[in-house]
């Protein structure tokens, strides 16, 4: 087996409020993102989302089906994200191979049969990242890199959010089901990522933090409105989202992060605001 997962059920307000700094790890933070050689998963019941990554290091790593999924292959019903965030390595799927550079992305639709993950140099390997979501069309892969990236710029040095989002995979660029995911690079001086805050109740979300110096950390805030709630995230570590949620951060230094999520719409700007002053 090249696989490893583990199934994270969903989880209400009421019963997020009553958790300890434990319980909100255990249920929320994906410690370990990555394997070497093994494609290691978490499989969340919001939006039936899944995270994970996997690092080439001795041969061609096969993307196997999992239990949970009941499908003859992975992508028999699902869509996938995958973002490199390590060395050069490629992507082989059905036959067709995409190379991707660091921080480069690749769509990849429902109703591919093999996928490969490999590094061009195993010294220094490449890192995938991915997100998975379900899917009710085959849409065409699609390769995306940095320069082909819908660019925002938001926030100020002032406020200490100065940040620029390469959206990756979203409607104006790839064509998904549900899926969509970028990138969000804070400007050095630059701490905290998504504030002013918001919620989307018609999707979730999951975060994954790279480029955090070593010996710093990011807090990641989550929870309703009201009712804040923070969790300690080192280098290479990802949060689940819920839809309910606020999801923002601040770091001991400046970090980048990637955003990947999935719901009931594929409109990037359906959010409701939280301003500071309200949260609590």
């Amino acid at each position: 087996m090249n696989n490893n997962y583990e199934v994270r059920y969903a989880m209400g307000q009421r019963e997020t409020n009553k958790m300890g700094t434990q319980a909100l790890r255990d249920e929320f933070l994906i410690e370990h993102v990555f394997g070497a050689d093994t494609v290691n998963w978490v499989y969340t019941h919001y939006d039936r989302y899944m995270a994970g990554g996997v690092i080439p290091t001795r041969e061609s790593i096969y993307l196997e089906t999992l239990e949970p999924l009941k499908s003859d292959f992975f992508l028999q019903r699902r869509e996938m994200g995958i973002i490199n965030v390590g060395g050069k390595g490629s992507v082989l799927a059905d036959g067709d191979t995409y190379q991707l550079d660091y921080k480069e992305a690749l769509y990849l639709g429902k109703g591919i049969k093999e996928v490969h993950f490999s590094s061009d140099n195993v010294k220094a390997p490449a890192k995938f990242y991915l997100n998975s979501a379900p899917a009710h069309h085959a849409y065409p892969n699609q390769k995306v890199g940095r320069d082909q990236a819908e660019i925002v710029e938001l926030g100020s040095a002032e406020t200490s959010n100065a940040r620029t989002i390469r959206k990756l995979i979203v409607n104006s660029i790839v064509k998904s089901c549900q899926l969509q995911m970028g990138m969000t690079e804070l400007a050095s001086g630059s701490v905290w990522n998504t504030m002013p805050a918001h919620v989307h109740d018609r999707r979730m979300e999951v975060y994954f933090y790279f480029e955090v110096p070593r010996d710093q950390a990011v807090c990641h805030f989550m929870g309703a409105t009201d009712e804040t709630r923070h969790l300690w995230m080192a280098n290479e570590q990802a949060v689940i989202s819920p839809p309910w949620s606020i999801h923002a951060g601040s770091g001991t230094s400046n970090y980048t992060f990637i955003w990947g999520m999935a719901g009931e719409n594929l409109d990037y700007g359906d959010m409701d605001g939280c301003p500071v002053p309200n949260l609590r």
